[in-house]
């Protein structure tokens, strides 16, 4: 015989069992969205007629203009441009730029003595007087890093070379009466008539920058040997001496032997 205990259970469960489902559909709402919302931008047509000529305003239109022609579409890189100029007029050749590429294997490099020659201004030129003792000549050949224009050379020992484009600078050290002292060189100033390698380092330098050279321990000191020496070299191999003084040292062993 089955059971009757499920049949005698109160109707009252139905309840909580509807209680979810309608509780759903109480907080179930629909709403319109704000793009289905449909507005008037502009009175009604029937009461267009009611409304006065002089108060309705036509919609304005507003003029537009092209943007203006962008520069930078024809010069992307200025700064490099005007450089690039600046070179072809204060270096037509490129030889000074050779001087300092680090392409070139020739090129001066950290350590290098340099000898850097100015041009004589003409006003000086013209005005200038000769010295009337042989103590005012030998004054005159002192290179000075004050006013190194007037005496046409400065010889020093390379310590930085700043690549800057046409404000391209070398830094060059030396001693005058045993004092250090350190001059910049534009390589690209109308000023300077050459820069010439008097001596090269025997091992490259492992630095960039050879501040360390103005301590004691590793200062050159006072180069003028150094230039002097190289200035001699030059002279008679220009003059074609060298190659004479060889042939005489020549003939005299021979005439010994």
């Amino acid at each position: 015989m089955a059971s009757a205990t499920p049949t005698m259970r109160p109707l009252n469960c139905w309840k909580s069992i509807i209680r979810i489902s309608r509780r759903r559909h109480l907080s179930t709402r629909y709403l319109p969205t704000a793009s289905a919302v449909s507005r008037r931008t502009s009175p009604p047509p029937r009461l267009v007629s009611n409304i006065p000529g002089s108060s309705i305003v036509a919609p304005k239109t507003i003029r537009t203009y092209p943007p203006p022609p962008s520069t930078r579409k024809n010069f992307p890189t200025p700064i490099n441009d005007v450089h690039t100029a600046q070179l072809a007029i204060l270096d037509p050749t490129g030889a000074r730029s050779r001087l300092l590429s680090k392409n070139n294997p020739d090129a001066a490099r950290v350590g290098d003595v340099l000898l850097v020659r100015f041009k004589e201004p003409s006003s000086t030129s013209s005005t200038a007087k000769k010295p009337s003792s042989p103590a005012a000549n030998d004054a005159t050949s002192i290179s000075s890093p004050t006013n190194p224009s007037a005496n046409e050379s400065y010889a020093g020992v390379c310590l930085n070379i700043r690549r800057r484009g046409v404000d391209t600078g070398i830094l060059l050290r030396n001693h005058f009466t045993r004092v250090g002292v350190e001059m910049w060189v534009k390589i690209y100033s109308p000023n300077v008539a050459g820069i010439e390698v008097v001596q090269r380092k025997e091992r490259r330098a492992r630095r960039a920058r050879l501040y360390y050279m103005r301590k004691p321990k590793h200062d050159r000191g006072n180069i003028q040997n150094v230039v002097t020496q190289y200035l001699k070299t030059t002279s008679l191999v220009r003059s074609g001496n060298i190659a004479g003084r060889k042939a005489s040292a020549g003939k005299k062993k021979s005439k010994k032997t």
